[in-house]
């Protein structure tokens, strides 16, 4: 068996890739992350140098896995920053580290491929990994948001399991809007009705697009609203550039959803997911002004009425956000899975990996208890 490098997704041919990685998922597609590559979104000078992985035997792919070498922590949405302090702290260099993952991506996915003809081929894939790992010196290896099955069999390998918490909704066949609403109770659902009742009374007006129906000055436009809200948020510029909005998406068919706030004729605010048959993904979101609850319309509501129409069982609205439990959003498990080369650490870290479950398990279930939904007699 030989683990094969490659520095850019074109090195690995497309045809192999999108046919290993097939099921739908759009993040990890060849044309994706070809997109973040040649847009510039990923590569040595954003931190995330590309270091995509293929264990082959002879002239055949057993397993496949994107990767990224990291120089920061930033984009990852699972918190290491107190592990990079303790390696500091103990004369060690954490960075760089090896992630497999989706840049700026925190949802859920395949992360492994392997083929189901050789039946060890994960832990061949694994060993070979970290093998590469100690011999070049990389302090570590994250796999970020693999299903619940492939984290258990991570952990099953030896490689330890974090959890996290989202807020997800799920559709239980609802048949419009006012379906979903009527399994919350009274004042819950007043409130929410209330909410959407706003929209129309500041005077705006929302459409959906869909793929080709995203116009370019659509995208030109969402690549403003996306900067302008990043810099008022966090002063400095998005992590995605505007080649990626303005040349990369467009070029990806029908994955693409976009809700455009209107005030008037005027374009105000723009919220991007991106589909698949089972999902939809809530991604970036951007405004040029505030308008009272907009950001709840554009983002939570329009994106439920989306699965509904089209019959899509969960929406996934990324990361973060207690604010989405009254709106009916559940909270839901994410997982990520680590290998530590230092001896030294290792034992800590595990230590930290079970406690951080445990409190993560426990705020899953009490988050639970704050759900809209009427209690079942």
């Amino acid at each position: 068996m030989e683990l094969r490098l490659y520095p850019t997704i074109n090195d690995l041919p497309k045809a192999a890739w999108d046919a290993s990685f097939s099921t739908g998922y759009p993040f990890l597609t060849h044309r994706f992350l070809e997109g973040l590559e040649t847009s510039g979104s990923t590569g040595s000078q954003s931190g995330w140098q590309n270091c995509h992985l293929g264990l082959w035997d002879k002239d055949h792919p057993i397993a496949l896995a994107p990767g990224f070498l990291k120089s920061h922590s930033y984009g990852e949405y699972v918190f290491d920053w107190s592990w990079a302090d303790a390696w500091h702290r103990s004369g060690l260099d954490y960075y760089p580290k090896l992630v497999t993952g989706v840049p700026f991506t925190p949802a859920t996915g395949p992360r492994l491929w392997t083929d189901n003809d050789h039946p060890d081929a994960q832990l061949e894939l694994i060993s070979a990994v970290t093998d590469w790992c100690a011999s070049e010196n990389i302090s570590s290896w994250h796999i970020l948001f693999p299903d619940e099955t492939t984290s258990t069999q991570l952990a099953t390998a030896g490689l330890m399991q974090r959890m996290t918490t989202q807020f997800h909704w799920f559709n239980r066949n609802y048949s419009d809007f006012d379906d979903f609403l009527s399994a919350f109770n009274s004042r819950k659902r007043k409130a929410l009705k209330k909410e959407r009742a706003a929209i129309a009374a500041q005077n705006l007006q929302l459409v959906t697009k869909t793929g080709s129906d995203i116009s370019e000055e659509d995208w030109a436009f969402f690549y403003y609203c996306y900067q302008t809200t990043y810099l008022k948020r966090s002063g400095h510029q998005g992590y995605l550039t505007g080649d990626f909005f303005t040349k990369v998406c467009p070029q990806l068919g029908e994955s693409t959803v976009m809700v455009i706030a209107n005030e008037g004729e005027k374009p105000v605010a723009a919220a991007l997911y991106f589909v698949d048959d089972d999902t939809l993904y809530g991604r970036y979101w951007g405004c040029l002004k505030e308008f009272d609850f907009l950001h709840f319309e554009a983002c939570y509501y329009r994106g439920i009425e989306y699965c509904i129409e089209r019959g899509i069982s969960r929406f996934d609205p990324g990361a973060q956000g207690e604010h989405k439990i009254q709106r009916g959003f559940e909270p839901t498990l994410t997982y990520s899975n680590h290998w530590v080369a230092e001896p030294r650490l290792k034992d800590a870290v595990a230590d930290f990996c079970r406690r951080d479950c445990d409190h993560v398990r426990r705020y899953r279930d009490e988050a639970a208890t704050l759900l809209p939904f009427k209690q079942e007699s």
